[in-house]
This record gives C-alpha cells, sequence and structure tokens, in this order.
C-alpha cells in the first residue's frame, strides 16, 4: 500500500496533454501517483492558493493538479514548484497525523492516571453504590 510519504508527480494526464491554442495560456494537467485524501487536497491547494499558476486538486478526485502556463518554457519552472509543494504537503500531513496520535495517547495517559489516583478511587465506590429500586415497591 502506498502512504502518503509516496505521493509524486509521476507524469502528464494522457487524455488531456498540453495543447497551444488561441487563449494566451497553456492548460496542464499533472497526474499523482495515486490517490491524495482530501484534507491532504485542501492542504495542498491552501499552499499553492496565491500563486500565479492557481494549481488545483479536486479534493475528490484528489489524482491530478490543474494548473496552467503562459509560455510552454514555464513548464520546467512550474513542475519544480509543485514537486515542492507536494514535499511539503505530504510533511504536513504526516506531522498533523502525528501529532493527532500523540495526543490521543496523551488523553489516555491522563485517563489512565485519573483512574489510579483520587479519581480512580471515587469512581469506583460510585460505581459500587447500592441504590434501592424504584420500580418494586
Amino acid at each position: 500500500m502506498e502512504g502518503i510519504s509516496d505521493i509524486k508527480i509521476i507524469g502528464i494526464d494522457e487524455k488531456r496533454p498540453p495543447k497551444i491554442r488561441k487563449e494566451p495560456y497553456i492548460d496542464i494537467f499533472f497526474k499523482l501517483s495515486h490517490q491524495a485524501p482530501d484534507d491532504w487536497c485542501r492542504d495542498f491547494n491552501a499552499i499553492l492558493s496565491k500563486h500565479p499558476a492557481t494549481p488545483k486538486i479536486k479534493e475528490k478526485e484528489g489524482l491530478y493538479i490543474e494548473a496552467w502556463v503562459r509560455r510552454p518554457d514555464e513548464i520546467i519552472t512550474l513542475l519544480e514548484q509543485l514537486k515542492g509543494a507536494v514535499t511539503e504537503c505530504s510533511r504536513r500531513y504526516i506531522e498533523r497525523v502525528e501529532r493527532s496520535i500523540r495526543n490521543a495517547s496523551d488523553a489516555s495517559a491522563s485517563l489512565a492516571q485519573l483512574e489510579s489516583g483520587e479519581q480512580g478511587r471515587l469512581n469506583r465506590i460510585i460505581a459500587e453504590l447500592k441504590f434501592d429500586d424504584t420500580k418494586n415497591p
């Protein structure tokens, strides 16, 4: 199984190759090695939101980076910038997941500490209380 750190730009979308047209720009669709999760795509889009080529990944698709250039010779520079953004986005995503795991284990440790201390003693006393049965008079 491929992970987040394995996401790379592996080529151009064969179904939508760049073409010279009447418009003063060239649309280009870079293909990722595998589908990226929605939140990874949101991070990527946020990182590049102010980039002049407005690179974007559709969150539900997560497989293509859509961008444009004015001249063919700008493609090489754009690709290098996008590679850097993919690496940065993966780094942030992994960092966020690790932080979430750490926070969850910290919460578990705090709960375990509570269960063994005064709170634990209180919880055991409450659990062992015998109340009158209100259903039978």
